[in-house]
Protein backbone atom coordinates (compact mmCIF):
# COMPACT_ATOMS: atom_id res chain seq x y z
CA UNK A 1 0.00 0.00 0.00
CA UNK A 2 0.62 3.60 -0.90
CA UNK A 3 3.36 5.09 2.29
CA UNK A 4 2.08 8.81 1.55
CA UNK A 5 5.03 10.30 2.56
CA UNK A 6 4.59 14.40 2.83
CA UNK A 7 8.21 14.50 3.81
CA UNK A 8 9.10 14.36 0.12
CA UNK A 9 7.35 17.79 -1.00
CA UNK A 10 9.77 19.26 1.66
CA UNK A 11 12.85 18.02 -0.23
CA UNK A 12 11.41 18.92 -3.65
CA UNK A 13 12.58 21.54 -5.83
CA UNK A 14 9.05 23.44 -6.74
CA UNK A 15 9.17 25.52 -10.26
CA UNK A 16 9.16 29.08 -9.89
CA UNK A 17 5.78 29.99 -10.55
CA UNK A 18 4.08 27.33 -7.85
CA UNK A 19 6.79 29.00 -5.88
CA UNK A 20 4.95 32.87 -6.79
CA UNK A 21 1.95 31.84 -6.82
CA UNK A 22 2.59 30.91 -2.36
CA UNK A 23 4.33 34.01 -2.25
CA UNK A 24 1.43 36.04 -3.70
CA UNK A 25 -1.60 34.15 -1.74
CA UNK A 26 0.54 34.66 1.46
CA UNK A 27 0.59 37.82 0.69
CA UNK A 28 -2.95 38.22 0.24
CA UNK A 29 -3.61 36.67 2.89
CA UNK A 30 -2.10 39.34 5.03
CA UNK A 31 -4.06 42.39 3.56
CA UNK A 32 -7.11 40.47 4.09
CA UNK A 33 -5.81 39.68 8.26
CA UNK A 34 -5.04 43.86 8.20
CA UNK A 35 -8.49 44.29 6.60
CA UNK A 36 -10.56 42.70 9.17
CA UNK A 37 -8.59 43.68 11.72
CA UNK A 38 -8.69 48.04 10.86
CA UNK A 39 -11.82 47.82 9.01
CA UNK A 40 -14.65 45.53 10.83
CA UNK A 41 -16.73 46.13 8.34
CA UNK A 42 -19.53 43.71 8.24
CA UNK A 43 -19.44 41.01 5.34
CA UNK A 44 -22.31 38.64 6.43
CA UNK A 45 -23.85 39.36 2.61
CA UNK A 46 -20.62 37.84 1.08
CA UNK A 47 -21.05 35.29 3.74
CA UNK A 48 -24.28 33.67 2.70
CA UNK A 49 -23.68 34.54 -1.41
CA UNK A 50 -20.34 32.30 -1.06
CA UNK A 51 -22.44 29.54 0.93
CA UNK A 52 -25.28 29.28 -2.06
CA UNK A 53 -23.05 30.14 -4.84
CA UNK A 54 -20.58 27.11 -3.40
CA UNK A 55 -22.95 24.83 -2.45
CA UNK A 56 -24.56 25.07 -6.56
CA UNK A 57 -21.56 25.04 -8.29
CA UNK A 58 -19.79 22.06 -6.39
CA UNK A 59 -22.94 20.21 -7.39
CA UNK A 60 -23.33 21.45 -10.45
CA UNK A 61 -20.32 19.86 -11.48
CA UNK A 62 -21.35 16.56 -10.48
CA UNK A 63 -24.79 17.20 -12.41
CA UNK A 64 -26.97 17.98 -9.24
CA UNK A 65 -28.68 21.09 -10.53
CA UNK A 66 -32.13 23.09 -9.47
CA UNK A 67 -32.85 26.41 -10.70
CA UNK A 68 -30.90 29.77 -9.32
CA UNK A 69 -34.34 30.70 -7.72
CA UNK A 70 -35.05 27.81 -6.27
CA UNK A 71 -31.72 27.62 -4.75
CA UNK A 72 -32.18 30.62 -2.59
CA UNK A 73 -35.53 29.90 -1.61
CA UNK A 74 -34.01 26.98 -0.21
CA UNK A 75 -31.52 28.43 1.50
CA UNK A 76 -34.12 31.30 3.18
CA UNK A 77 -36.04 27.99 3.84
CA UNK A 78 -39.08 29.39 2.05
CA UNK A 79 -39.64 25.86 0.75
CA UNK A 80 -38.47 22.36 0.88
CA UNK A 81 -36.75 19.77 -1.66
CA UNK A 82 -38.88 19.15 -4.56
CA UNK A 83 -36.40 16.09 -5.17
CA UNK A 84 -33.59 13.98 -4.98
CA UNK A 85 -31.21 16.47 -6.40
CA UNK A 86 -32.09 19.44 -4.13
CA UNK A 87 -32.46 16.67 -1.06
CA UNK A 88 -28.69 16.48 -1.77
CA UNK A 89 -27.95 20.09 -2.61
CA UNK A 90 -29.18 20.88 0.75
CA UNK A 91 -27.31 18.46 2.45
CA UNK A 92 -23.78 20.03 0.86
CA UNK A 93 -25.24 23.29 2.73
CA UNK A 94 -25.02 21.29 5.78
CA UNK A 95 -21.63 19.96 5.67
CA UNK A 96 -20.62 23.33 4.46
CA UNK A 97 -22.70 25.22 7.72
CA UNK A 98 -21.13 22.88 9.70
CA UNK A 99 -17.43 23.61 8.10
CA UNK A 100 -17.74 27.67 8.54
CA UNK A 101 -19.27 26.99 11.99
CA UNK A 102 -16.85 24.62 13.64
CA UNK A 103 -13.87 24.19 11.44
CA UNK A 104 -11.53 24.53 14.35
CA UNK A 105 -13.07 21.39 16.18
CA UNK A 106 -12.69 18.83 13.44
CA UNK A 107 -9.75 17.05 13.26
CA UNK A 108 -8.30 15.07 9.91
CA UNK A 109 -9.52 11.87 11.35
CA UNK A 110 -11.23 8.83 9.40
CA UNK A 111 -14.02 9.07 11.51
CA UNK A 112 -14.74 12.83 11.08
CA UNK A 113 -14.65 12.21 7.16
CA UNK A 114 -17.21 9.46 7.50
CA UNK A 115 -19.41 11.72 9.56
CA UNK A 116 -19.27 14.41 7.34
CA UNK A 117 -20.05 12.17 4.09
CA UNK A 118 -22.98 11.05 6.45
CA UNK A 119 -24.57 14.27 6.47
CA UNK A 120 -23.53 15.38 2.98
CA UNK A 121 -26.00 12.13 1.41
CA UNK A 122 -28.43 12.67 4.96
CA UNK A 123 -31.07 13.99 3.45
CA UNK A 124 -31.37 12.04 0.25
CA UNK A 125 -31.44 8.61 2.11
CA UNK A 126 -28.45 7.27 0.59
CA UNK A 127 -27.71 3.83 2.79
CA UNK A 128 -24.30 4.02 1.80
CA UNK A 129 -23.87 7.67 3.40
CA UNK A 130 -20.92 7.42 6.20
CA UNK A 131 -19.66 4.57 5.03
CA UNK A 132 -16.77 3.82 3.34
CA UNK A 133 -16.77 2.38 -0.35
CA UNK A 134 -18.51 -1.61 -0.79
CA UNK A 135 -17.70 -2.30 -4.39
CA UNK A 136 -14.62 -1.22 -6.29
CA UNK A 137 -15.09 1.75 -8.45
CA UNK A 138 -13.03 2.99 -11.34
CA UNK A 139 -12.24 6.37 -13.21
CA UNK A 140 -13.50 5.80 -16.55
CA UNK A 141 -12.73 7.83 -19.87
CA UNK A 142 -15.47 8.55 -22.67
CA UNK A 143 -13.15 8.86 -25.66
CA UNK A 144 -14.76 10.47 -29.13
CA UNK A 145 -15.77 7.87 -30.54
CA UNK A 146 -18.39 7.12 -27.56
CA UNK A 147 -16.57 4.24 -25.88
CA UNK A 148 -15.34 4.28 -22.51
CA UNK A 149 -12.51 2.97 -21.17
CA UNK A 150 -11.05 2.54 -17.67
CA UNK A 151 -8.16 4.85 -17.00
CA UNK A 152 -7.75 4.44 -13.09
CA UNK A 153 -8.49 1.87 -10.47
CA UNK A 154 -8.73 3.11 -6.96
CA UNK A 155 -7.80 1.56 -3.91
CA UNK A 156 -9.79 -1.68 -3.10
CA UNK A 157 -12.56 -1.57 -1.00
CA UNK A 158 -11.07 -4.02 1.60
CA UNK A 159 -7.65 -1.29 1.80
CA UNK A 160 -9.49 1.89 1.87
CA UNK A 161 -10.34 2.38 5.71
CA UNK A 162 -6.53 1.51 6.53
CA UNK A 163 -5.58 3.84 3.12
CA UNK A 164 -8.04 6.91 4.58
CA UNK A 165 -6.28 6.55 8.25
CA UNK A 166 -2.59 6.27 6.82
CA UNK A 167 -3.26 9.22 4.80
CA UNK A 168 -5.01 11.27 7.30
CA UNK A 169 -1.65 10.45 10.00
CA UNK A 170 0.30 11.46 7.05
CA UNK A 171 -1.41 14.74 6.78
CA UNK A 172 -1.34 15.93 10.68
CA UNK A 173 2.24 14.73 11.18
CA UNK A 174 2.76 17.07 7.72
CA UNK A 175 1.23 19.53 9.04
CA UNK A 176 2.41 19.46 12.90
CA UNK A 177 6.15 19.18 11.19
CA UNK A 178 5.69 22.61 9.85
CA UNK A 179 7.99 22.01 7.25
CA UNK A 180 6.00 21.91 4.42
CA UNK A 181 3.87 25.17 3.22
CA UNK A 182 0.27 24.02 3.69
CA UNK A 183 -0.69 25.87 0.47
CA UNK A 184 1.67 23.20 -1.22
CA UNK A 185 0.21 19.94 1.61
CA UNK A 186 -3.16 20.70 1.17
CA UNK A 187 -3.59 20.25 -2.68
CA UNK A 188 -1.46 17.13 -2.07
CA UNK A 189 -3.35 15.42 0.65
CA UNK A 190 -6.62 16.05 -1.78
CA UNK A 191 -4.98 14.22 -4.86
CA UNK A 192 -4.36 11.56 -2.59
CA UNK A 193 -7.50 11.12 -1.34
CA UNK A 194 -9.47 11.41 -4.76
CA UNK A 195 -7.31 8.40 -5.72
CA UNK A 196 -7.94 6.59 -2.83
CA UNK A 197 -12.12 7.32 -3.68
CA UNK A 198 -12.96 6.18 -0.55
CA UNK A 199 -17.21 6.23 -1.12
CA UNK A 200 -19.72 4.91 -3.48
CA UNK A 201 -21.13 8.20 -4.25
CA UNK A 202 -19.92 11.94 -2.96
CA UNK A 203 -15.83 11.85 -3.69
CA UNK A 204 -15.82 15.00 -5.50
CA UNK A 205 -18.29 16.97 -3.66
CA UNK A 206 -16.14 15.64 -0.38
CA UNK A 207 -12.76 16.69 -2.10
CA UNK A 208 -13.96 20.09 -2.26
CA UNK A 209 -15.77 20.61 1.14
CA UNK A 210 -12.12 18.93 2.67
CA UNK A 211 -10.55 21.66 0.87
CA UNK A 212 -12.37 23.97 2.40
CA UNK A 213 -11.74 22.53 5.99
CA UNK A 214 -7.94 22.39 5.74
CA UNK A 215 -7.39 25.56 3.93
CA UNK A 216 -9.96 27.21 7.04
CA UNK A 217 -7.53 25.35 9.70
CA UNK A 218 -4.40 26.61 8.27
CA UNK A 219 -5.62 30.00 8.24
CA UNK A 220 -6.87 30.83 4.44
CA UNK A 221 -10.58 31.42 5.21
CA UNK A 222 -11.29 33.35 1.77
CA UNK A 223 -13.49 30.66 0.95
CA UNK A 224 -15.71 32.18 2.85
CA UNK A 225 -16.38 35.20 1.13
CA UNK A 226 -15.45 34.53 -2.00
CA UNK A 227 -16.48 30.45 -3.55
CA UNK A 228 -13.42 28.57 -4.29
CA UNK A 229 -16.36 25.89 -5.51
CA UNK A 230 -17.88 28.69 -7.98
CA UNK A 231 -14.24 29.50 -9.26
CA UNK A 232 -13.64 25.60 -9.85
CA UNK A 233 -16.86 25.21 -11.82
CA UNK A 234 -15.76 28.45 -13.98
CA UNK A 235 -12.51 26.43 -14.61
CA UNK A 236 -13.96 23.30 -14.43
CA UNK A 237 -12.43 21.94 -18.06
CA UNK A 238 -9.03 22.87 -16.81
CA UNK A 239 -9.87 21.41 -13.44
CA UNK A 240 -11.28 18.09 -15.38
CA UNK A 241 -7.75 18.13 -17.03
CA UNK A 242 -5.57 18.36 -13.92
CA UNK A 243 -7.41 15.33 -12.47
CA UNK A 244 -6.64 13.58 -15.28
CA UNK A 245 -3.26 13.63 -14.66
CA UNK A 246 -2.77 13.14 -10.71
CA UNK A 247 -3.11 9.40 -10.89
CA UNK A 248 -0.92 8.35 -13.00
CA UNK A 249 1.70 6.33 -11.43
CA UNK A 250 -0.12 6.79 -8.03
CA UNK A 251 -0.28 3.16 -6.45
CA UNK A 252 3.79 3.18 -7.53
CA UNK A 253 4.25 6.66 -5.76
CA UNK A 254 5.37 8.15 -8.99
CA UNK A 255 2.42 10.48 -9.51
CA UNK A 256 3.28 14.51 -9.95
CA UNK A 257 0.73 16.49 -7.82
CA UNK A 258 2.10 19.70 -9.16
CA UNK A 259 -0.25 20.14 -11.88
CA UNK A 260 -3.11 19.80 -9.30
CA UNK A 261 -1.16 22.02 -6.67
CA UNK A 262 -0.65 24.75 -9.67
CA UNK A 263 -4.15 24.45 -10.65
CA UNK A 264 -5.44 25.06 -6.49
CA UNK A 265 -3.35 27.73 -6.23
CA UNK A 266 -4.80 29.57 -9.26
CA UNK A 267 -8.04 29.28 -7.97
CA UNK A 268 -7.36 30.50 -4.29
CA UNK A 269 -5.56 33.45 -5.67
CA UNK A 270 -8.62 34.44 -7.96
CA UNK A 271 -10.43 34.17 -4.87
CA UNK A 272 -7.93 36.57 -2.95
CA UNK A 273 -7.82 38.49 -6.15
CA UNK A 274 -11.81 38.77 -6.23
CA UNK A 275 -12.62 39.48 -2.35
CA UNK A 276 -10.16 42.52 -2.46
CA UNK A 277 -12.41 43.72 -5.30
CA UNK A 278 -15.54 43.51 -3.22
CA UNK A 279 -13.84 44.83 -0.18
CA UNK A 280 -11.98 47.79 -2.09
CA UNK A 281 -15.41 48.76 -3.31
CA UNK A 282 -16.36 49.02 0.69
CA UNK A 283 -13.34 50.52 2.01
CA UNK A 284 -12.89 53.30 -0.99
CA UNK A 285 -16.79 54.33 0.30
CA UNK A 286 -16.88 53.10 3.61
CA UNK A 287 -16.00 56.65 5.17
CA UNK A 288 -19.10 58.63 4.38
CA UNK A 289 -19.59 57.27 0.66
CA UNK A 290 -23.04 56.67 -0.51
CA UNK A 291 -24.91 53.72 -1.29
CA UNK A 292 -25.30 55.57 -5.28
CA UNK A 293 -21.77 56.26 -4.89
CA UNK A 294 -20.57 52.79 -4.20
CA UNK A 295 -23.09 51.18 -6.96
CA UNK A 296 -22.09 53.98 -9.28
CA UNK A 297 -18.22 53.23 -8.94
CA UNK A 298 -19.59 49.45 -9.93
CA UNK A 299 -21.08 50.55 -12.57
CA UNK A 300 -18.77 52.80 -14.40
CA UNK A 301 -16.21 49.96 -13.99
CA UNK A 302 -17.73 46.83 -15.26
CA UNK A 303 -17.22 45.60 -18.32
CA UNK A 304 -20.15 43.99 -20.49
CA UNK A 305 -23.82 42.97 -18.89
CA UNK A 306 -24.58 42.85 -14.97
CA UNK A 307 -27.34 42.23 -13.60
CA UNK A 308 -29.02 43.97 -10.03
CA UNK A 309 -27.45 40.26 -8.07
CA UNK A 310 -24.22 41.38 -9.12
CA UNK A 311 -24.76 44.72 -8.15
CA UNK A 312 -25.69 43.12 -4.54
CA UNK A 313 -22.38 40.36 -4.57
CA UNK A 314 -19.80 43.34 -5.50
CA UNK A 315 -21.47 46.09 -3.56
CA UNK A 316 -21.88 44.06 -0.46
CA UNK A 317 -22.53 46.58 2.16
CA UNK A 318 -24.97 48.80 0.05
CA UNK A 319 -29.02 47.00 0.85
CA UNK A 320 -31.06 45.68 -1.87
CA UNK A 321 -33.41 48.19 -1.86
CA UNK A 322 -30.83 51.07 -1.88
CA UNK A 323 -28.97 48.98 -4.37
CA UNK A 324 -31.82 49.13 -6.54
CA UNK A 325 -32.89 52.84 -6.33
CA UNK A 326 -29.12 53.33 -7.09
CA UNK A 327 -29.44 51.74 -10.38
CA UNK A 328 -32.72 53.45 -11.19
CA UNK A 329 -31.46 57.05 -10.57
CA UNK A 330 -28.37 55.63 -12.64
CA UNK A 331 -30.80 54.77 -15.43
CA UNK A 332 -32.84 57.80 -15.34
CA UNK A 333 -29.30 60.01 -14.89
CA UNK A 334 -28.16 58.34 -18.99
CA UNK A 335 -25.22 56.25 -17.50
CA UNK A 336 -26.49 52.94 -17.20
CA UNK A 337 -29.00 51.34 -19.78
CA UNK A 338 -31.53 48.74 -18.47
CA UNK A 339 -32.44 46.13 -21.24
CA UNK A 340 -34.58 43.38 -20.65
CA UNK A 341 -37.77 42.64 -18.62
CA UNK A 342 -38.57 40.40 -15.62
CA UNK A 343 -35.81 38.05 -14.38
CA UNK A 344 -34.02 38.75 -17.92
CA UNK A 345 -33.49 42.42 -16.63
CA UNK A 346 -29.81 43.14 -17.04
CA UNK A 347 -27.97 46.58 -17.32
CA UNK A 348 -24.17 48.39 -19.32
CA UNK A 349 -22.88 51.02 -19.38
CA UNK A 350 -24.35 54.00 -21.74
CA UNK A 351 -20.80 54.63 -23.02
CA UNK A 352 -20.64 51.41 -24.31
CA UNK A 353 -22.68 51.49 -27.17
Amino acid sequence: MRSFDYSKLAEKAWNMDIVNLVAKIHECKGRQDLFFRQKPVKLDRLVEIAKIQSTEASNKIEGIVTTSTRMKQLFAEKTRPRNRDEDEIMGYRDVLNTIHESYEYIPVRPSYILQLHRDLLKKAGFSYGGHFKSAQNYINETRPDGTSVTRFVPVSPADTPEAVERLCNAYEQASASEQIDALILIPAFICDFLCIHPFNDGNGRMSRLLTLLLLYKSGYNVGKYISIEKQIEKTKDRYYYVLQQIDLGWHEEKNDPAPFIRYMLQVILACYTEFEERVGLMSEHGQGGTAYDIVKHYALEKIGKFTSTDVLAHCPSVSRSSALAALKTLTEEGLVIRKGSGRGTFYVRADSR
